[in-house]
């Protein structure tokens, strides 16, 4: 029986309009009613998910659980209760800032309770809005951050093989940092060794689950590690090419058709998704003609 499912956020339990679909609600709420944990697993801060939280039954709520900041950080949710935390050096993080500033890239630090953004441009408001806030900054570096938690920067372009380039060009920067992409448009830095798939790891052995009794489900390279630490690792449909070969199932469903109710009831309810989706198409064709 699997105890944990982490799952990410954004292009994997979220549609592309940031709700969460009523079937992988449903499916969810049943999960959660065997005793099994759903815990969201994100790059962003948990400060920024309340709202997801909500909608999935679990905000404030005791013995639930975050995974935010690409592992960075385990949260309980009662309170945002912070259980574990690993970030980067502010030394690291000034290095990275101001290396930013001579690439064509909008630049994001996060501090436990904040996101700073340089170079904000429209695209990017675009893609944020809704998703979190943000204090846009016009500095040339991070001083005015001295004394404070950081937990990562990243860089922020539409072109992966550009944030390709720079990964080359920076790793007199990286040695002792853990680079990761996502969304098809960051690549992010974080403390080395910190991931998805060890935050999964330590949350498991905090709540004395065995490694096998988890799943993880994901779509982007960010969600590789936890993916791959899983017992069970599970790519969504609409999972970009470079992670399928490492997951053990890729799903029949997109974020968009109900993905996380598909792997629940195949792996946890042992039920016909299929089934399940004719049969919400067919109430709601029978709601329409009465």
């Amino acid at each position: 029986m699997y105890k944990i499912i982490a799952c990410d956020l954004d292009e994997t339990l979220l549609n592309d309009d940031r709700s969460i679909s009523k079937i992988n609600l449903e499916a969810i709420l049943k999960a959660k009613e065997l005793g099994v944990k759903f815990v969201p697993a994100t790059g962003r801060g948990f400060h920024t998910v309340g709202n997801t939280l909500k909608e999935l039954g679990l905000y404030e709520e005791e013995n639930e659980y975050v995974i935010s900041f690409n592992g960075g950080a385990i949260t309980e949710n009662k309170g945002n209760k912070l259980l574990h935390f690993e970030g980067i050096t502010f030394e690291q993080a000034d290095a990275l800032y101001q290396k930013g500033l001579e690439y064509d890239v909008c630049i994001h630090v996060y501090t436990i309770d904040k996101v700073y953004v340089y170079n904000f441009t429209e695209e990017e408001k675009a893609y944020l809005s809704g998703r979190m806030e943000v204090i846009e900054i016009f500095h040339k570096n991070l001083n005015f951050l001295k004394g404070e938690d950081i937990v990562k920067v990243l860089y922020m372009n539409t072109d992966h093989t550009y944030l390709n380039k720079i990964e080359e060009d920076i790793k007199s920067l990286t040695t002792h940092i853990d680079v990761s992409y996502s969304s098809n448009r960051f690549i992010e830095f974080n403390h080395l060794g910190v991931n998805k798939g060890a935050g999964l790891l330590s949350l498991a052995n905090l709540l004395g689950v065995k490694q096998e009794e988890t799943i993880a489900i994901g779509d982007n390279f960010n969600d590789l590690s936890m993916i791959k630490a899983a017992g069970l690792g599970i790519g969504v449909k609409n999972s970009i090419e470079g992670i399928k070969a490492d997951c053990d199932y890729i799903t029949e469903a997109t974020n968009n058709e109900g993905a996380i109710a598909e792997v629940i009831q195949k792996y946890i309810l042992d039920v016909d998704i299929f089934k399940s989706i004719d049969r919400l198409f067919e109430q709601n064709s029978k709601r329409a003609y009465k």
